[in-house]
Protein backbone atom coordinates (compact mmCIF):
# COMPACT_ATOMS: atom_id res chain seq x y z
CA UNK A 1 0.00 0.00 0.00
CA UNK A 2 1.66 3.23 -0.95
CA UNK A 3 1.90 6.51 1.23
CA UNK A 4 -1.30 8.30 -0.72
CA UNK A 5 -3.43 5.35 -0.25
CA UNK A 6 -2.44 4.63 3.84
CA UNK A 7 -2.74 8.34 3.86
CA UNK A 8 -6.36 8.89 2.13
CA UNK A 9 -7.78 5.28 3.97
CA UNK A 10 -6.65 6.98 7.58
CA UNK A 11 -8.87 9.84 5.95
CA UNK A 12 -11.91 7.98 5.40
CA UNK A 13 -11.99 5.97 8.13
CA UNK A 14 -11.34 9.83 10.35
CA UNK A 15 -14.59 10.93 8.77
CA UNK A 16 -16.13 7.60 9.02
CA UNK A 17 -15.53 8.33 12.76
CA UNK A 18 -14.24 5.35 13.34
CA UNK A 19 -10.97 5.17 15.99
CA UNK A 20 -7.38 5.91 14.78
CA UNK A 21 -4.37 4.60 15.89
CA UNK A 22 -2.48 7.24 17.68
CA UNK A 23 1.35 7.01 19.06
CA UNK A 24 3.52 4.58 19.15
CA UNK A 25 0.98 1.44 17.61
CA UNK A 26 0.22 3.82 15.23
CA UNK A 27 3.90 3.42 13.19
CA UNK A 28 4.67 0.26 14.99
CA UNK A 29 1.42 -2.08 13.16
CA UNK A 30 0.51 -5.78 13.55
CA UNK A 31 3.73 -6.80 12.91
CA UNK A 32 5.59 -4.93 15.86
CA UNK A 33 2.32 -5.03 18.52
CA UNK A 34 2.35 -8.93 17.69
CA UNK A 35 6.20 -8.89 18.68
CA UNK A 36 6.30 -6.65 21.66
CA UNK A 37 3.30 -8.58 22.82
CA UNK A 38 4.79 -12.20 22.23
CA UNK A 39 8.25 -10.55 24.15
CA UNK A 40 5.97 -9.06 27.05
CA UNK A 41 4.37 -12.94 27.59
CA UNK A 42 7.74 -14.60 27.58
CA UNK A 43 9.09 -12.32 29.46
CA UNK A 44 5.84 -12.64 32.39
CA UNK A 45 6.29 -16.42 32.16
CA UNK A 46 10.36 -15.96 33.11
CA UNK A 47 9.85 -13.93 36.03
CA UNK A 48 7.42 -16.67 37.36
CA UNK A 49 9.34 -19.36 36.86
CA UNK A 50 12.86 -17.63 37.84
CA UNK A 51 12.31 -16.06 41.50
CA UNK A 52 10.77 -20.00 42.55
CA UNK A 53 14.07 -21.14 40.41
CA UNK A 54 16.45 -18.41 42.06
CA UNK A 55 14.73 -19.82 46.07
CA UNK A 56 15.44 -23.54 45.23
CA UNK A 57 18.65 -22.66 44.44
CA UNK A 58 18.89 -20.76 47.61
CA UNK A 59 17.78 -23.65 49.44
CA UNK A 60 19.74 -26.78 47.67
CA UNK A 61 23.03 -24.59 48.19
CA UNK A 62 22.12 -24.60 51.99
CA UNK A 63 21.34 -27.69 52.10
CA UNK A 64 24.83 -28.98 50.80
CA UNK A 65 26.48 -27.03 53.45
CA UNK A 66 24.01 -28.73 56.05
CA UNK A 67 25.01 -32.27 54.25
CA UNK A 68 28.87 -30.79 54.47
CA UNK A 69 28.19 -30.25 57.97
CA UNK A 70 26.94 -34.04 58.62
CA UNK A 71 29.99 -35.44 57.65
CA UNK A 72 32.45 -32.97 59.72
CA UNK A 73 30.02 -34.43 62.43
CA UNK A 74 30.92 -38.11 61.58
CA UNK A 75 34.52 -37.11 61.72
CA UNK A 76 33.84 -35.62 65.12
CA UNK A 77 31.94 -38.65 67.20
CA UNK A 78 34.44 -40.80 65.67
CA UNK A 79 37.59 -38.90 67.44
CA UNK A 80 38.93 -40.02 71.16
CA UNK A 81 36.56 -38.31 73.34
CA UNK A 82 34.90 -36.78 70.21
CA UNK A 83 37.58 -34.29 70.26
CA UNK A 84 39.75 -33.03 67.20
CA UNK A 85 42.87 -31.27 67.14
CA UNK A 86 43.05 -27.21 66.53
CA UNK A 87 44.34 -27.65 62.55
CA UNK A 88 41.84 -30.66 62.03
CA UNK A 89 38.53 -28.53 63.24
CA UNK A 90 40.28 -25.90 61.22
CA UNK A 91 39.81 -27.87 58.10
CA UNK A 92 36.76 -29.58 58.64
CA UNK A 93 35.13 -25.98 59.40
CA UNK A 94 36.43 -25.18 55.95
CA UNK A 95 35.88 -27.46 53.88
CA UNK A 96 31.97 -26.91 54.95
CA UNK A 97 32.18 -22.93 54.87
CA UNK A 98 30.87 -22.57 58.27
CA UNK A 99 32.57 -20.49 61.65
CA UNK A 100 30.71 -23.39 63.44
CA UNK A 101 28.62 -26.57 63.76
CA UNK A 102 26.56 -28.11 66.10
CA UNK A 103 25.07 -31.41 66.09
CA UNK A 104 22.26 -32.81 68.24
CA UNK A 105 21.28 -36.38 69.27
CA UNK A 106 21.37 -38.87 71.72
CA UNK A 107 20.34 -36.64 74.31
CA UNK A 108 23.67 -34.37 73.76
CA UNK A 109 24.83 -31.73 71.52
CA UNK A 110 28.15 -31.46 70.02
CA UNK A 111 29.47 -28.03 69.11
CA UNK A 112 32.86 -27.34 66.87
CA UNK A 113 33.73 -23.90 66.45
CA UNK A 114 36.98 -21.97 65.95
CA UNK A 115 36.58 -18.94 67.46
CA UNK A 116 33.63 -17.20 69.55
CA UNK A 117 30.19 -18.03 68.99
CA UNK A 118 28.30 -14.10 68.68
CA UNK A 119 25.17 -13.13 69.73
CA UNK A 120 23.08 -12.53 67.26
CA UNK A 121 22.40 -13.50 63.75
CA UNK A 122 21.22 -11.68 60.97
CA UNK A 123 18.51 -14.73 59.84
CA UNK A 124 17.46 -18.42 61.17
CA UNK A 125 16.71 -20.51 58.60
CA UNK A 126 15.24 -23.67 59.08
CA UNK A 127 15.61 -26.15 56.38
CA UNK A 128 13.13 -28.67 57.55
CA UNK A 129 10.14 -26.92 56.73
CA UNK A 130 9.34 -25.75 53.08
CA UNK A 131 7.35 -22.39 53.00
CA UNK A 132 7.80 -21.32 49.10
CA UNK A 133 6.99 -17.41 50.53
CA UNK A 134 9.05 -17.78 53.08
CA UNK A 135 12.25 -19.20 50.69
CA UNK A 136 11.41 -15.67 47.95
CA UNK A 137 11.28 -13.38 50.59
CA UNK A 138 14.89 -15.19 52.41
CA UNK A 139 16.06 -14.81 48.55
CA UNK A 140 15.31 -11.36 48.73
CA UNK A 141 16.71 -10.79 52.24
CA UNK A 142 20.30 -12.64 51.11
CA UNK A 143 20.40 -10.30 47.70
CA UNK A 144 19.71 -7.12 48.57
CA UNK A 145 19.96 -6.92 52.83
CA UNK A 146 23.38 -5.96 53.96
CA UNK A 147 24.33 -6.96 57.70
CA UNK A 148 27.51 -8.00 59.66
CA UNK A 149 26.23 -10.94 61.26
CA UNK A 150 26.08 -14.51 60.16
CA UNK A 151 23.27 -16.71 59.09
CA UNK A 152 22.16 -19.25 61.53
CA UNK A 153 21.02 -22.49 59.37
CA UNK A 154 19.31 -25.45 60.73
CA UNK A 155 18.46 -29.30 58.56
CA UNK A 156 17.37 -32.60 59.50
CA UNK A 157 20.12 -35.01 60.75
CA UNK A 158 20.82 -38.39 60.17
CA UNK A 159 23.05 -41.77 61.29
CA UNK A 160 22.34 -41.21 64.89
CA UNK A 161 22.20 -37.08 64.52
CA UNK A 162 18.29 -35.11 65.21
CA UNK A 163 19.23 -31.77 63.85
CA UNK A 164 22.20 -30.05 62.61
CA UNK A 165 23.02 -26.12 63.13
CA UNK A 166 25.67 -24.23 61.35
CA UNK A 167 26.31 -20.65 61.45
CA UNK A 168 28.06 -19.45 58.26
CA UNK A 169 28.69 -16.12 56.91
CA UNK A 170 26.60 -14.26 54.38
CA UNK A 171 28.82 -13.16 51.99
CA UNK A 172 29.36 -16.54 50.74
CA UNK A 173 25.94 -17.04 50.63
CA UNK A 174 25.04 -13.54 48.87
CA UNK A 175 27.98 -14.07 46.46
CA UNK A 176 26.74 -18.07 45.16
CA UNK A 177 22.79 -16.80 45.18
CA UNK A 178 23.43 -13.73 43.13
CA UNK A 179 26.07 -15.50 40.50
CA UNK A 180 23.17 -18.03 39.65
CA UNK A 181 20.39 -15.11 39.52
CA UNK A 182 22.51 -13.50 36.91
CA UNK A 183 23.55 -16.46 35.11
CA UNK A 184 19.51 -17.45 35.32
CA UNK A 185 18.55 -14.27 34.38
CA UNK A 186 21.10 -14.33 31.19
CA UNK A 187 19.64 -17.68 30.20
CA UNK A 188 16.23 -16.48 30.84
CA UNK A 189 16.99 -13.62 28.37
CA UNK A 190 18.34 -15.68 26.34
CA UNK A 191 15.45 -18.32 26.02
CA UNK A 192 12.84 -15.77 26.36
CA UNK A 193 14.31 -14.01 23.01
CA UNK A 194 14.70 -17.14 21.36
CA UNK A 195 11.04 -17.96 22.00
CA UNK A 196 9.96 -14.70 21.40
CA UNK A 197 11.58 -14.61 18.14
CA UNK A 198 10.41 -18.21 16.80
CA UNK A 199 6.74 -17.36 17.48
CA UNK A 200 7.03 -13.68 15.78
CA UNK A 201 8.63 -15.52 12.80
CA UNK A 202 5.43 -18.05 12.78
CA UNK A 203 2.78 -15.94 13.23
CA UNK A 204 4.46 -13.46 10.73
CA UNK A 205 4.68 -16.06 8.14
CA UNK A 206 1.18 -17.78 8.69
CA UNK A 207 -1.03 -14.63 10.08
CA UNK A 208 0.56 -11.33 9.83
CA UNK A 209 1.41 -11.42 6.29
CA UNK A 210 -1.47 -13.36 4.78
CA UNK A 211 -3.81 -10.56 6.72
CA UNK A 212 -1.36 -8.13 5.18
CA UNK A 213 -1.76 -9.15 2.10
CA UNK A 214 -5.66 -9.16 2.10
CA UNK A 215 -5.19 -5.68 3.81
CA UNK A 216 -3.41 -4.65 0.76
CA UNK A 217 -5.96 -5.95 -1.92
CA UNK A 218 -8.83 -4.61 0.34
CA UNK A 219 -7.38 -1.34 -0.48
CA UNK A 220 -5.75 -1.81 -3.94
CA UNK A 221 -9.35 -2.73 -4.66
CA UNK A 222 -11.24 0.24 -3.27
CA UNK A 223 -9.15 2.00 -5.89
CA UNK A 224 -10.34 0.90 -8.81
CA UNK A 225 -13.63 -1.42 -7.70
CA UNK A 226 -14.67 -2.50 -11.17
CA UNK A 227 -11.50 -4.06 -12.67
CA UNK A 228 -10.69 -7.40 -12.81
CA UNK A 229 -7.05 -7.61 -12.32
CA UNK A 230 -8.04 -6.41 -8.62
CA UNK A 231 -10.09 -9.42 -7.46
CA UNK A 232 -7.45 -11.39 -5.08
CA UNK A 233 -6.23 -14.79 -6.12
CA UNK A 234 -6.98 -17.23 -3.18
CA UNK A 235 -4.69 -19.42 -1.64
CA UNK A 236 -4.57 -22.90 -0.82
CA UNK A 237 -5.17 -22.34 3.03
CA UNK A 238 -7.81 -24.25 4.59
CA UNK A 239 -8.01 -22.55 7.21
CA UNK A 240 -10.15 -19.34 8.30
CA UNK A 241 -7.74 -16.53 5.97
CA UNK A 242 -8.15 -19.07 3.34
CA UNK A 243 -11.79 -19.21 3.93
CA UNK A 244 -11.80 -15.63 4.62
CA UNK A 245 -9.66 -14.90 0.41
CA UNK A 246 -12.29 -17.50 -0.70
CA UNK A 247 -15.18 -15.35 0.02
CA UNK A 248 -13.30 -12.04 -0.57
CA UNK A 249 -12.54 -12.93 -3.82
CA UNK A 250 -15.99 -14.00 -4.50
CA UNK A 251 -17.48 -10.42 -3.55
CA UNK A 252 -14.77 -9.12 -5.78
CA UNK A 253 -15.88 -10.86 -9.18
CA UNK A 254 -19.46 -10.04 -8.23
CA UNK A 255 -19.39 -6.25 -7.15
CA UNK A 256 -16.65 -5.54 -9.97
CA UNK A 257 -19.02 -7.25 -12.38
CA UNK A 258 -22.27 -5.99 -11.07
CA UNK A 259 -20.56 -2.28 -11.27
CA UNK A 260 -19.22 -3.20 -14.72
CA UNK A 261 -23.02 -3.60 -15.38
CA UNK A 262 -24.53 -0.67 -13.49
CA UNK A 263 -21.66 1.56 -15.57
CA UNK A 264 -22.46 0.44 -18.84
CA UNK A 265 -26.56 0.51 -18.00
CA UNK A 266 -26.51 4.18 -16.51
CA UNK A 267 -24.45 5.29 -19.90
CA UNK A 268 -27.64 3.23 -21.57
CA UNK A 269 -30.50 4.88 -19.29
CA UNK A 270 -28.72 7.96 -19.72
CA UNK A 271 -28.93 8.12 -23.76
CA UNK A 272 -32.29 6.38 -23.15
CA UNK A 273 -33.64 8.84 -21.32
CA UNK A 274 -32.71 12.07 -24.08
CA UNK A 275 -34.17 9.64 -26.91
CA UNK A 276 -36.72 9.39 -25.23
CA UNK A 277 -37.62 13.03 -24.67
CA UNK A 278 -36.93 13.73 -28.04
CA UNK A 279 -39.14 10.59 -28.93
CA UNK A 280 -41.89 11.92 -26.89
CA UNK A 281 -42.45 15.36 -28.67
CA UNK A 282 -42.05 14.00 -31.97
CA UNK A 283 -45.17 11.44 -30.53
CA UNK A 284 -46.78 14.30 -29.47
CA UNK A 285 -46.64 16.14 -32.82
CA UNK A 286 -47.76 13.34 -34.71
CA UNK A 287 -50.77 12.74 -31.94
CA UNK A 288 -52.14 16.09 -32.68
CA UNK A 289 -51.68 15.78 -36.59
CA UNK A 290 -53.36 12.26 -36.18
CA UNK A 291 -56.23 13.41 -34.42
CA UNK A 292 -57.50 15.68 -37.52
CA UNK A 293 -57.39 12.79 -39.40
CA UNK A 294 -60.51 11.69 -37.48
CA UNK A 295 -62.60 14.19 -38.94
CA UNK A 296 -61.45 13.20 -42.48
CA UNK A 297 -64.77 11.33 -44.05
CA UNK A 298 -62.68 8.84 -46.32
CA UNK A 299 -63.70 5.54 -45.62
CA UNK A 300 -60.07 4.32 -45.06
CA UNK A 301 -58.92 7.32 -43.07
CA UNK A 302 -61.61 6.37 -40.77
CA UNK A 303 -60.83 2.75 -40.36
CA UNK A 304 -56.68 3.43 -40.12
CA UNK A 305 -57.23 6.31 -37.76
CA UNK A 306 -58.12 4.71 -34.31
CA UNK A 307 -55.58 2.26 -34.58
CA UNK A 308 -52.49 4.63 -35.64
CA UNK A 309 -53.95 6.86 -32.66
CA UNK A 310 -54.11 4.01 -29.99
CA UNK A 311 -50.59 2.88 -31.39
CA UNK A 312 -49.31 6.72 -30.64
CA UNK A 313 -50.92 6.94 -27.33
CA UNK A 314 -49.09 3.79 -26.41
CA UNK A 315 -45.70 4.65 -27.57
CA UNK A 316 -46.01 8.33 -25.70
CA UNK A 317 -46.86 6.47 -22.58
CA UNK A 318 -44.41 4.21 -23.44
CA UNK A 319 -42.02 7.29 -23.44
CA UNK A 320 -43.59 8.93 -20.33
CA UNK A 321 -43.15 5.42 -18.27
CA UNK A 322 -39.64 5.14 -18.95
CA UNK A 323 -38.67 8.92 -18.56
CA UNK A 324 -40.33 9.00 -14.84
CA UNK A 325 -38.53 5.55 -14.03
CA UNK A 326 -35.18 7.05 -15.15
CA UNK A 327 -35.80 9.79 -12.79
CA UNK A 328 -34.58 10.67 -9.48
CA UNK A 329 -35.47 7.84 -6.50
CA UNK A 330 -38.62 8.44 -4.72
CA UNK A 331 -38.78 10.30 -1.69
CA UNK A 332 -39.28 9.05 1.71
CA UNK A 333 -42.59 8.53 2.72
CA UNK A 334 -44.24 10.59 4.65
CA UNK A 335 -46.49 7.67 6.81
CA UNK A 336 -49.64 8.52 8.82
CA UNK A 337 -53.19 6.62 9.54
CA UNK A 338 -55.00 7.15 6.82
CA UNK A 339 -58.82 6.17 5.55
CA UNK A 340 -58.29 3.48 3.08
CA UNK A 341 -62.09 3.97 1.25
CA UNK A 342 -61.27 7.05 -0.27
CA UNK A 343 -58.39 6.01 -1.62
CA UNK A 344 -60.23 2.86 -3.43
CA UNK A 345 -62.53 4.71 -4.28
CA UNK A 346 -60.39 7.20 -6.71
CA UNK A 347 -59.01 4.09 -8.30
CA UNK A 348 -61.88 4.54 -10.75
CA UNK A 349 -60.89 7.52 -11.75
CA UNK A 350 -57.54 6.85 -12.00
CA UNK A 351 -57.18 3.51 -13.84
CA UNK A 352 -57.25 4.70 -17.61
CA UNK A 353 -60.70 3.32 -18.33
CA UNK A 354 -61.75 5.87 -20.66
CA UNK A 355 -61.71 3.78 -23.52
CA UNK A 356 -62.69 0.72 -22.17
CA UNK A 357 -65.87 2.00 -20.46
CA UNK A 358 -67.05 -1.62 -20.09
CA UNK A 359 -65.08 -2.67 -17.63
CA UNK A 360 -66.55 -3.01 -13.89
CA UNK A 361 -64.45 -1.66 -11.59
CA UNK A 362 -65.48 -3.51 -7.65
CA UNK A 363 -65.27 -2.04 -4.44
CA UNK A 364 -64.75 -3.88 -1.17
CA UNK A 365 -63.44 -1.90 1.50
CA UNK A 366 -64.70 -0.82 4.98
CA UNK A 367 -65.60 2.85 5.63
CA UNK A 368 -63.48 2.65 9.20
CA UNK A 369 -60.46 0.74 7.53
CA UNK A 370 -57.40 3.05 8.04
CA UNK A 371 -53.88 2.14 7.21
CA UNK A 372 -50.46 3.36 7.63
CA UNK A 373 -49.18 4.61 4.66
CA UNK A 374 -47.84 7.43 2.82
CA UNK A 375 -51.87 8.54 0.85
CA UNK A 376 -50.16 9.98 -2.48
CA UNK A 377 -47.63 7.06 -2.56
CA UNK A 378 -49.79 4.39 -1.71
CA UNK A 379 -52.46 6.00 -4.35
CA UNK A 380 -50.31 5.75 -6.90
CA UNK A 381 -49.36 2.23 -6.19
CA UNK A 382 -52.55 1.25 -6.15
CA UNK A 383 -53.35 3.18 -9.55
CA UNK A 384 -50.26 1.51 -11.29
CA UNK A 385 -52.11 -1.97 -10.43
CA UNK A 386 -55.50 -1.51 -11.41
CA UNK A 387 -54.26 0.44 -14.69
CA UNK A 388 -52.42 -2.92 -15.17
CA UNK A 389 -55.47 -4.89 -14.87
CA UNK A 390 -57.78 -2.41 -17.20
CA UNK A 391 -54.71 -2.99 -19.82
CA UNK A 392 -55.21 -7.22 -19.02
CA UNK A 393 -58.98 -6.69 -19.64
CA UNK A 394 -59.19 -4.36 -22.77
CA UNK A 395 -59.18 -5.72 -26.52
CA UNK A 396 -55.40 -6.29 -28.28
CA UNK A 397 -55.96 -3.17 -30.63
CA UNK A 398 -58.41 -2.18 -33.03
CA UNK A 399 -59.51 -4.52 -35.70
CA UNK A 400 -57.94 -7.59 -33.75
CA UNK A 401 -60.34 -10.24 -33.38
CA UNK A 402 -60.46 -11.54 -30.04
CA UNK A 403 -63.73 -13.67 -28.07
CA UNK A 404 -65.38 -11.44 -26.02
CA UNK A 405 -65.27 -11.75 -22.16
CA UNK A 406 -68.54 -11.23 -20.24
CA UNK A 407 -68.63 -8.33 -17.74
CA UNK A 408 -64.57 -7.76 -17.58
CA UNK A 409 -64.55 -6.89 -14.03
CA UNK A 410 -61.76 -5.66 -11.36
CA UNK A 411 -62.44 -6.33 -7.93
CA UNK A 412 -60.59 -4.08 -5.26
CA UNK A 413 -61.31 -6.15 -1.71
CA UNK A 414 -59.52 -5.09 1.70
CA UNK A 415 -59.48 -6.80 4.81
CA UNK A 416 -57.89 -6.70 7.93
CA UNK A 417 -56.78 -9.21 10.55
CA UNK A 418 -55.16 -9.13 13.64
CA UNK A 419 -54.96 -7.21 16.87
CA UNK A 420 -55.02 -3.58 16.90
CA UNK A 421 -51.58 -2.66 16.80
CA UNK A 422 -50.17 -6.12 15.68
CA UNK A 423 -52.25 -6.93 12.86
CA UNK A 424 -52.33 -6.21 8.97
CA UNK A 425 -54.63 -4.94 6.39
CA UNK A 426 -54.64 -7.43 3.28
CA UNK A 427 -56.07 -5.78 -0.09
CA UNK A 428 -56.75 -7.84 -3.02
CA UNK A 429 -57.26 -6.57 -6.92
CA UNK A 430 -58.01 -9.34 -9.06
CA UNK A 431 -59.33 -8.87 -12.36
CA UNK A 432 -61.04 -11.87 -14.52
CA UNK A 433 -59.05 -11.48 -17.27
CA UNK A 434 -56.77 -14.05 -19.40
CA UNK A 435 -54.11 -14.18 -16.75
CA UNK A 436 -50.53 -14.06 -16.71
CA UNK A 437 -47.98 -15.72 -19.35
CA UNK A 438 -45.16 -17.90 -17.50
CA UNK A 439 -42.87 -15.28 -19.66
CA UNK A 440 -44.11 -12.45 -17.37
CA UNK A 441 -44.64 -14.41 -14.47
CA UNK A 442 -40.26 -14.97 -14.07
CA UNK A 443 -40.10 -11.26 -13.56
CA UNK A 444 -43.01 -9.89 -12.71
CA UNK A 445 -41.70 -6.55 -10.37
CA UNK A 446 -38.49 -6.18 -12.62
CA UNK A 447 -38.65 -2.96 -14.86
CA UNK A 448 -38.41 -3.63 -18.26
CA UNK A 449 -38.74 -7.33 -18.32
CA UNK A 450 -42.08 -7.72 -16.38
CA UNK A 451 -44.60 -6.74 -19.37
CA UNK A 452 -47.05 -9.33 -20.25
CA UNK A 453 -48.62 -7.45 -23.75
CA UNK A 454 -47.07 -5.52 -26.77
CA UNK A 455 -45.79 -2.34 -26.34
CA UNK A 456 -45.39 -2.26 -22.46
CA UNK A 457 -42.63 -1.06 -20.61
CA UNK A 458 -42.75 -3.54 -17.83
CA UNK A 459 -42.96 -0.16 -15.08
CA UNK A 460 -45.88 -0.56 -13.95
CA UNK A 461 -45.77 -3.38 -11.23
CA UNK A 462 -41.90 -2.28 -10.46
CA UNK A 463 -42.77 0.96 -9.78
CA UNK A 464 -46.10 -0.63 -7.25
CA UNK A 465 -43.59 -2.60 -5.60
CA UNK A 466 -41.36 0.16 -4.93
CA UNK A 467 -43.69 2.71 -3.35
CA UNK A 468 -45.42 -0.90 -1.31
CA UNK A 469 -41.76 -1.72 0.08
CA UNK A 470 -41.12 1.82 0.85
CA UNK A 471 -44.57 1.73 2.61
CA UNK A 472 -43.44 -0.74 5.08
CA UNK A 473 -45.95 -3.87 3.07
CA UNK A 474 -45.38 -6.35 0.28
CA UNK A 475 -46.54 -6.96 -3.05
CA UNK A 476 -46.93 -10.42 -4.28
CA UNK A 477 -48.80 -12.48 -7.16
CA UNK A 478 -51.18 -15.28 -5.96
CA UNK A 479 -51.79 -18.55 -7.63
CA UNK A 480 -55.97 -18.38 -9.32
CA UNK A 481 -57.39 -20.64 -11.33
CA UNK A 482 -58.60 -17.92 -13.93
CA UNK A 483 -57.53 -14.35 -14.53
CA UNK A 484 -55.30 -12.37 -12.04
CA UNK A 485 -55.00 -11.94 -8.15
CA UNK A 486 -52.17 -9.23 -6.63
CA UNK A 487 -51.75 -9.29 -2.68
CA UNK A 488 -51.39 -6.25 -0.70
CA UNK A 489 -50.13 -6.53 2.51
CA UNK A 490 -49.58 -3.55 4.67
CA UNK A 491 -48.43 -4.04 8.43
CA UNK A 492 -50.03 -1.45 11.39
CA UNK A 493 -48.08 1.09 12.72
CA UNK A 494 -46.82 -0.91 15.44
CA UNK A 495 -45.56 -4.10 13.39
CA UNK A 496 -44.10 -1.73 10.82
Amino acid sequence: MGVNSRVAFQEEVAEAGLPVARGLGRHLGLSGRLFLLTVAFVALIEVLIYVPTVANYRRMWLSDRIAAAQVAALVLDAAPDQHVSEGLAQRLLSGVGARAIAVKGNGTRRLLADETIPDSVSDLIDLREVDWIESIRGVVGTLFLDSPHPVRVVGHGRDGFDLVEILIDRTPLHDAVAAFAIRLALSSLAIAAAVAALIFFVLQHTIVRPVRRLVHNITDFADKPESIDGVIVPSRRTDEIGHAEIALSRMQTTLARDLREKRRLAGLGLSVSKINHELRNLLTTAQLLSDRLEGVADPIVQRVAPRLVATLDRAIRFCEETLAYGRATERTPSRRLVSLAPIVAEQADLSGRERESNILIREICPGDLQVFVDPEQFSRALANIVRNAVQALAPQGAGHETQARPDPTITIAATRAGSQGNGATTILVSDNGPGLPARAREHLFSPFRGSSRSGGTGLGLAIASELIEANGGTLSLDETPAGTCFRIVLPDQAAA
